[in-house]
């Protein structure tokens, strides 16, 4: 039987956090609630290394130095570290409206500038506290190919990777179902645009409702920097529990074992009002992708 977080003494808590610091999980969890410390010491309390904070406004306000002093205050406290950052989708702290959408594809040069403007918002957090990667979504879900669309990309990105560098982050490109990320158009993207060292965090969920899974590891191997780990019913992208849907979680693991070893597993489940799953219970699904990956290879 899993033992609740109080049950373990504070040492316990952070020797399990340096032996598991390549396990890390996306507060997309909580992303109904407003961020703060009592979510974040669940994370700590159940073990889990490193955290992925999701830029939602309505979840984490990065443009309110309020709420920015509150949880780098208690990461520079902790041991948890932060990861990743997921880029802003939305500028609207309510709903993702039409108008308020966040994409470095856009064609039109100010929705553009307004989309890499609340970009260099989140990445400022890393003067504040240091994290390695901000991920990006290239253009939106469902958006159509259009090699416009990759030049005014590149044009978002060269800006955006000196802004990032400049902070010791490194931009990863998420595959997510639209005709301009899958993980064929991504390597179609970086040879048009000549990104040669772009690296990506390879979303699992994203990449089994595009076809198979095994198929698109393979296409971004080498460029693989991080991983989202999450499961679908096979019709929408539901971010469930892994084990909890359709993808083939045993022969998915061994395959980015082999590949990325290197990549760490960010956790990014969908949690549902008006009680997510408890990140300790969460430890368990690690523990089982854990054992997959330590099984033999037929």
């Amino acid at each position: 039987m899993l033992r609740s977080p109080i049950d373990y003494p504070l040492t316990t808590i952070h020797e399990s956090l340096l032996m598991n610091m390549h396990r890390a999980i996306s507060t997309y969890l909580f992303r109904h609630s407003a961020l703060g410390v009592h979510l974040l010491d669940q994370v700590a309390n159940a073990g889990i290394g490193q955290v992925e904070i999701y830029c939602d406004r309505g979840h984490f306000d990065y443009t309110n130095p309020t709420h920015v002093r509150e949880i780098t205050g208690w990461f520079s406290d902790s041991p948890v570290k932060i990861h990743s950052v997921h880029a802003p989708v939305s500028r609207d702290p309510q709903e993702t409206t039409h108008h308020a959408v966040v994409s470095i594809a856009y064609l039109e040069r100010q929705r553009r500038q307004e989309s890499m403007d609340e970009i260099k918002r989140a990445l400022e957090l890393a003067e504040r506290v240091p994290f390695r990667f901000l991920i990006v979504h290239l253009g939106v879900p469902g958006e159509e190919h259009d090699l416009r669309k990759y030049d005014a990309a590149l044009t978002s990105l060269e800006h955006l990777r000196l802004f990032a560098g400049q902070r010791g982050v490194e931009i990863l490109v998420e595959n997510i179902s639209n005709d301009l990320s899958s993980p064929a158009r991504l390597l179609e993207f970086f040879r048009h645009t000549h990104l040669r060292d772009m690296r990506v965090c390879f979303d699992v969920g994203h990449a089994y409702l595009d076809g198979d899974v095994p198929e698109a590891l393979n296409l971004l191997q080498t460029r693989i920097a991080a991983v989202h780990l999450h499961d679908t019913g096979g019709d929408w992208d539901d971010h469930r529990v892994p084990f909890e849907g359709v993808v083939p979680w045993k022969e998915v693991i061994p395959t980015l074992q082999h590949l990325a070893p290197e990549a760490a597993w960010v956790l990014e489940v969908r949690g549902e009002e008006p009680a997510p799953p408890n990140p300790a219970d969460l430890v368990r699904v690690f523990d089982r992708l854990e054992n997959v990956r330590s099984e033999p290879r037929t």
